[in-house]
This record gives structure tokens, sequence and C-alpha cells, in this order.
């Protein structure tokens, strides 16, 4: 792909725009879809959670440029917000956990909150005019409980050109007035988006107090907590943007082949690549398209039709 890439962020308008990428609950490190485009991208990182916030520290320099906000990103705007800090720093939020309903799960004793301060926060909107930008083009959020609104505080105009938007919404009732998995999909699809991954997580139902009677020694109770069947209770979620409006040029079309190239959904980065030539007429998306085909190719030739191969011999001989 190095070939591809190199001619991708030569483009002109590319130079003069290079992605921009946030990233909310910036805890451990780049993300792992970033590896091979954070040299010539802008990142914007949040988390006020400091007990986690390696990747600041050891790997800043991986970026183009690196915005650091150690302080709460809200939809609103307001100098100072309340934040629980619970057990495991990945629960901390500035939602109080509704430990009441948690009860029922094995991680209940995570969110148990050690301490309520209150941190510096700031508009996420204004955070981005801070830095003199005025688009984003893959929004990541792991807010703990308020992803969606951050969202959708965003200027209008650049909401709409966001071209990946990724979410780790909750299930079940984790925090007290959350933003849910059904209404982030609910939101998305109706304004521009297509849901092009979920992964859904989870914990095995069992209250930790019977689990902790019942249950003895460290190296066993694990095996039991590994060996349940989990219960449904967050999800992560990518988005990609539908490419029906007519604010997308071709700067968006040759980063939305990227990015879906990059999430592995070779197909509609072959659709890009088809459309972006169709609309642009430039040579660039031949050879996008062509990668594209090579990499469906590849994927058949990898026999990644097999499960469904086998699915549906399986539903023939039940017949």
């Amino acid at each position: 792909m190095s070939n591809i890439f190199d001619k991708i962020f030569n483009q002109k308008d590319i130079k003069e725009k290079p992605p921009v990428l946030i990233d909310i609950g910036a805890s451990e490190k780049i993300h792992y879809k970033w590896k091979k485009i954070a040299g010539k991208s802008i990142c914007l990182a949040f988390d006020a959670d400091d007990r986690d916030f390696q990747f600041v520290e050891k790997e800043q320099n991986n970026f183009k440029q690196l915005f650091i906000y150690n302080c709460i990103a809200l939809d609103k705007t307001q100098s100072k917000v309340d934040f629980f800090l619970t057990k495991s720093p990945y629960c901390s939020s500035i939602l109080q956990p509704n430990l009441e309903k948690l009860e029922s799960y094995l991680h209940h004793d995570l969110f148990k909150v050690e301490k309520k301060v209150q941190l510096n926060s700031i508009h996420i909107q204004d955070a981005i005019d801070n830095a003199n930008l005025d688009y984003i083009d893959w929004f990541k959020s792991d807010s703990q409980g308020i992803d969606l609104r951050l969202f959708n505080s965003l200027n209008e105009k650049i909401r709409e050109k966001v071209l990946v938007a990724e979410f780790e919404p909750g299930i079940i009732d984790a925090y007290i007035g959350e933003d849910k998995l059904y209404s982030v999909i609910k939101e998305l699809t109706e304004n521009g988006f297509w849901l092009s991954d979920l992964n859904v997580k989870g914990i095995p139902r069992l209250h930790g107090a019977l689990y902790q009677k019942e249950f003895k020694g460290n190296i066993f109770k694990k095996l039991v907590k590994e060996s349940l069947k989990k219960a449904p209770g967050w999800g992560e979620m990518s988005f990609i943007n539908n490419f029906e409006s007519e604010l997308l040029g071709s700067r968006e079309y040759i980063l939305g082949w990227l990015f879906s190239t990059l999430e592995r959904h070779h197909s509609f980065a072959f659709v890009l690549a088809d459309g972006g030539y169709r609309k642009f007429r430039t040579e660039l998306f031949t050879e996008l398209k062509h990668y594209s085909k090579q990499k469906i190719k590849t994927e058949v030739y990898s026999l990644k039709f097999l499960p469904s191969l086998f699915d549906l011999i399986k539903k023939k001989l039940a017949q």
C-alpha cells in the first residue's frame, strides 16, 4: 500500500489540509487504526483522567501535529465539571455510575467511585476552533456515556463532512443518563452515515458478592469469569459517511477511500474510487479502484467465503 499511500499524501489538497483525527478518552496508546496515517495527520486528544494517559508522553512525535487537552471534552461551554473517578480509570466519567443497575454484573466493582472531583472542561467545538481547524475527518470517542451528544455538538458543517465516526456506547444502564447504543445507531444512520462495524462486548451477569462467596482462589475465579457466557454490555461501533452529500469533494473521496481501506471495507472503497473518477475525472481514482479490485480478489483467493459456504450447507442439511 506504500506507493498508493505516498500518492495520496502528495495530493495538493491533502497536503494543504492533512487528515484531522479526534480522540476523546485517549488512554493507553495511539489508536491502532491510525498507525499508518498518524505521521501525516493532525490529532486532538482529550483525557482528563491522567492516571493512564501514556501515549501523549511516549508517542507524541508520531503525529504530524498533536494537540493535547488534559481536560474534559463537553457538549456545552463550561469551565469546570464534576468528574467521578472510579476504581478503574476506564470507567471514570462525568456521569455517575448506576451502581444499583450494575450490581447484577461481574464488573460492578470497577465502577465504584473513589472520589468525585471538579476538573477543567472545554466545549469540543471550542477546542477545534482554538486549534484553528474547521474540519474533522475521523471522530473517535470513548467518553463513558456522552459520545453521541459530543458528536452532535459539533458545528453542523463540520459534522456533515466527518468521514469516519467511532463510538463506544452502552447497552446496559452503566451510567445515569448515558447515551445508549440504539440512540447512536438511529441518529447516525438518519444523518448521512452507515454502520460499518459493531463489536458487542460484555460481562457475565452474576452478582459480585455471590461470585466472591462461592468461588475461591484468584486463578480459579479468573477462569470462571473468562469461561462464562457474557451478556452484551456495550458496543464498539464504527460509521462511515455514505457520501450522498454534495458537500464532499475530491479530497473527501480520496480520504474516504483510504479510511475505508484501513477499515478493510474494500467493497465500499471500490465504490468510492469508481464514483470519485466519474465525478472528478482524476487519474488517481483509477489507481485506487484497481487497488480495491485487487483487494477484493485477494479476499476471494484467501477463502474468506468459506464460513458463509458452511452456513449454507448446514441450512440445506437441516431442511
